[in-house]
């Protein structure tokens, strides 16, 4: 896993979406079309508002993919995911197409018709860039400690632990616990894996002891992001505050800005 510290979360969102879309160029011009893969949170803001200004690359190529969504939420609640995507990403690029996971649909359907899109895919990887973060529980998506580190299945129904919720409202997107749905929708662990590239941004220091048990600690499911260890082509974008529990040893190997 390649790591990059940067000063600041503006920094962290310009270099992340930088290398995302020159990756997209790249593979428009060698495939003439790309598939991209978009997580949400405040993690993002700075990602997907940058990434969203590279007009360099064809946006009519590019298909999005949604990586997760609470059960029951529609896209007009403030929390939606697929209103988040809409306003910071979807309607500001002009996409050959985007694919959203509705939390207020049929979810199994939902999860079926998605994660077909996904698995026809002619290319060397379902996702040829992925966006993603981690959670403060160190979550991928929005697969919680214990993770499935097994299932082929594209899209998985997950419960969402108390630590995951709190994050939710400490947010903002929820006024209180009992508010914030138990169960979402999210593509799994191995689907994530198979992802050509990966970005993973994360700022803030409270999710530093996250960053530092998902890139210096073990792989394991009670660490759902250890698992970019594993992947060949997965870069951690950071700012100072996140990265503020590496070891000298994981910064001496880091790329700083």
């Amino acid at each position: 896993m390649k790591i990059v510290v940067a000063a600041d979360r503006l920094q962290m969102g310009s270099w992340a979406a930088e290398h995302a879309a020159a990756e997209l160029v790249r593979v428009i011009a060698e495939r003439g079309q790309a598939n991209l893969l978009i997580a949400t949170g405040s993690s993002q803001f700075e990602v997907l508002d940058a990434l969203s200004r590279h007009a360099e690359v064809d946006w009519s190529r590019v298909t999005g993919f949604h990586l997760d969504e609470y059960i029951g939420v529609s896209p007009e609640h403030p929390a939606s995911f697929c209103g988040y995507l809409t306003s910071r990403f979807v309607d500001r690029v002009p996409l050959k197409q985007f694919h959203y996971l509705r939390g207020d649909g049929d979810t199994a359907q939902t999860m079926l018709e998605v994660g077909a899109h996904l698995i026809a895919q002619p290319s060397r990887a379902p996702i040829d860039v992925a966006m993603v973060g981690i959670g403060e529980n160190g979550h991928l998506a929005f697969n919680d400690p214990p993770a499935d580190f097994d299932c082929e299945d594209p899209y998985i129904v997950v419960k969402l632990d108390e630590a995951c919720r709190l994050q939710q409202v400490g947010e903002g997107w929820f006024p209180d616990l009992a508010s914030v749905p138990e169960h979402a929708i999210s593509m799994s662990i191995r689907q994530i894996m198979k992802s050509a590239m990966i970005f993973c941004s994360v700022p803030d220091e409270r999710k530093a002891a996250a960053v530092q048990q998902s890139v210096e600690g073990d792989v394991t499911p009670e660490v759902p992001a250890s698992i970019l260890q594993n992947h060949p082509q997965a870069t951690l974008i950071v700012d100072r505050a996140a990265a503020s529990q590496l070891s000298p040893e994981t910064l001496s190997r880091a790329e700083l800005l």
